[in-house]
């Protein structure tokens, strides 16, 4: 099977925009077929990654008017909504495309618009993807992370100022990125000061809500070729589901969808966890961070905390995570985030990340739905 690469990238602005989702996802769109040189009606196959267009705008069949908008027809579209990691499951569902032979040319869009909503009815939208036990009696993605933070930060002796340094690292890490939400450092204290969200989690510890997408050109590596010398291939990519209520995991500082993804992904690119050399994670709350790396076998159970406190992660230590800032600077457009990880990975194989460039052939991204209710995790190497 010829390997899927990826060709060209886009990454709009993310934070609060005027624009709404249409125009977000033509943006993105746009750009992408500029920077992969490609016509629109090349595009066989065009996916559109969104968990609620309808719920935050009243918009639907947005696969079709972004069609529409980039002259792409008569495409295939497609609308990709697998909640938080509906990004992820894009990626995968564009890798299919071209990994099957039914495309040769496939441009995948992430998007969500959301500013435009207040921070409670954003997040009442969020919390429909809760089971609806949990989500009657006012469960949210917050309370699930305060609770799973108190448990690791108990159950490994892991001080609490080693969460609020994911977040000192992210932050600084954003400046460096030109379509970072937040484009600004904090220090320990700012962050160990904020107001409490969901204890021991304060404001800091938390992603914004955002507007803003993404978007990738993906075709097979022989038809690469005869367009850029400067491409990245998928070489592994996997995806998996956990328990629908939180509570009935063994372990809710394991995150079985990424431990399962990530085995898949590494088996198919015949890689370990010790291969990967740059990494975007899904840290929509800080401790996630630490989770999503042992899960996916870059540290012990329990010693993703050390890894932080010791720069292992830092941009310049041994395993950059979150070189783009991660949503906690970058921002969470919810169906954007995922694509927006491969667009960092792709950015850093290709040598093109700028002030945030690492030595890198092979990277990983890891793209969370809920509270690790479903994942996908991609591997990526350089051509």
């Amino acid at each position: 099977m010829d390997r899927v690469a990826i060709i060209g990238a886009s990454m709009t602005q993310f934070g609060q925009r005027d624009a709404w989702i249409r125009e977000l996802l033509a943006e993105a769109g746009q750009a992408a077929l500029a920077d992969a040189d490609v016509s629109p009606d090349e595009i066989e196959h065009l996916y559109v990654s969104n968990m609620a267009s309808g719920e935050f705008e009243g918009q639907t069949g947005v696969p079709n008017a972004l069609a529409h908008d980039l002259a792409a027809m008569p495409a295939y579209t497609a609308r990709i909504d697998q909640t938080s990691s509906s990004g992820g499951a894009g990626v995968y569902a564009a890798w299919q495309s071209v990994a099957s032979g039914a495309s040769d040319m496939t441009m995948l869009v992430g998007g969500e618009k959301m500013t435009h909503r207040s921070t409670a009815e954003a997040t009442d939208v969020i919390a429909s993807l809760t089971h609806p036990v949990e989500y009657k009696h006012g469960v949210t993605l917050p309370s699930f992370a305060g609770l799973t933070a108190r448990l690791y930060l108990d159950t490994y002796d892991a001080p609490r100022e080693s969460l609020g340094k994911v977040a000192v690292k992210n932050h600084k890490n954003g400046v460096d990125n030109p379509h970072a939400q937040f484009r600004k450092e904090v220090d320990l204290d700012t962050v160990m000061d904020s107001p409490i969200v969901a204890d021991p989690l304060r404001l800091y510890d938390f992603c914004p809500i955002t507007d803003g997408s993404a978007a990738l050109v993906f075709c097979p590596e022989s038809v690469a070729r005869e367009y850029t010398d400067d491409y990245a291939v998928i070489s592994g990519i996997g995806g998996a589901t956990d328990t629908h209520v939180v509570h009935e995991r063994a372990d809710p500082t394991t995150m079985g969808g990424v431990v399962n993804s990530s085995e898949i992904a590494y088996e198919m690119a015949d890689l370990e966890p010790d291969d990967i050399e740059v990494a975007e994670l899904h840290d929509m709350f800080t401790i996630l961070e630490f989770l999503q790396s042992e899960d996916l076998g870059f540290f012990e159970k329990g010693e993703g905390w050390k890894a932080v406190e010791e720069g292992v992660t830092d941009r310049d230590g041994d395993l950059p995570i979150n070189t783009s800032g991660g949503l906690k600077s970058k921002g969470h457009p919810l169906g954007a985030s995922g694509v927006a990880q491969v667009y960092e990975i792709y950015k850093q194989l290709i040598g093109d990340a700028g002030e945030r460039q690492v030595d890198a052939d092979v990277g990983l991204a890891c793209n969370v739905g809920g509270f690790g209710n479903c994942v996908t995790t991609t591997i990526m190497e350089s051509r």
